[in-house]
């Protein structure tokens, strides 16, 4: 299964942006997007940058990805915890 991540443009340079994931910093090719700009959030899978998103769908999106691994790894997440 493949999963394409919420990242943030923290910096372009050429086609090539410097892109961030909860403090994780990776490169993505930006060659499938016409507009992006730094401070955007796009969903990246292999490598490449497929769409922009907006702050709030990509913070929301990364949370329930959190909360999913919490729960694989037996933590529970943040909606079982009393």
């Amino acid at each position: 299964m493949c999963l394409a991540i919420p990242s943030k443009i923290t910096a372009i340079e050429n086609e090539m942006a410097d892109i961030d994931v909860d403090g994780v910093q990776r490169k993505a090719s930006l060659l499938l997007l016409e507009d992006a700009q730094v401070n955007d959030y796009v969903i990246v899978h292999a490598g490449f940058a497929i769409k922009k998103i907006d702050e709030q769908a990509a913070l929301e999106t990364l949370a329930l990805l959190k909360e999913a691994a919490a729960l694989a790894e037996g933590r529970g997440g943040d909606r079982n915890e009393q």
